[in-house]
């Protein structure tokens, strides 16, 4: 059973998503949720349907406080690494929320203090506390909407399907046609 808070305070949960793919954002989204909020159906984005994360991604954006959501592109994700990239994605949401929260619950092991707003990292905060769930339900659908949009220009890559993993089938298309501009060029594209 997920938690609703950790504290008495504004809580914003922070994840991201699109970490270990090969190609697109990484996006992350931040959400303040109700006090004492309850929705059986929340959960870690990455064990949920594809149709449940959709409908609770209407019902969290309908029922939140506030909520928003950062990009880190791949040319940043290039630049300056995965896991900062991932950080300043979860900042660039943080900066968005029109409610300022009084205490970040992250997602993970790792994150950068974000103004004078503390922090909480939580390793698995996404099966833990609802509020990391619904950021890590936010930051999936943005996501993967993205990847169906690249998609529709690049079918080849079948992101529509594999979201930018690094699935055989993608692999294999990057193998014939080569990158494309929203590939990571710093991860290992190909197999060695």
């Amino acid at each position: 059973m997920l938690r609703s808070n950790l504290s008495k305070n504004i809580e914003a949960g922070c994840d991201e998503a699109g970490r270990g793919c090969l190609a697109g954002p990484v996006v992350a989204a931040a959400v303040i949720l109700p006090k004492k909020y309850r929705n059986n159906m929340l959960n870690d984005s990455k064990i949920l349907p594809k149709n449940k994360r959709e409908k609770l991604d209407n019902i969290i954006k309908k029922d939140c406080l506030a909520y928003s959501i950062g990009i880190a592109t791949p040319n940043e994700i290039d630049n300056i690494n995965i896991l900062n990239a991932s950080i300043l994605a979860m900042h660039r949401a943080i900066s968005k929320l029109k409610t300022i929260p009084e205490l970040l619950l992250i997602d993970g092991n790792q994150f950068k203090a974000y103004t004078n707003i503390p922090h909480k990292c939580i390793v698995k905060g996404d099966s833990k506390f609802m509020n990391i769930a619904a950021a890590s339900i936010l930051a999936k659908t943005y996501r993967d909407a993205i990847m169906k949009k690249l998609d529709s220009n690049l079918p080849y890559y079948h992101w529509k399907e594999n979201k930018g993993y690094p699935t055989i089938k993608h692999r294999n298309s990057i193998a014939k046609y080569g990158i494309s501009k929203y590939h990571r060029k710093s991860f290992q594209l190909l197999k060695k």
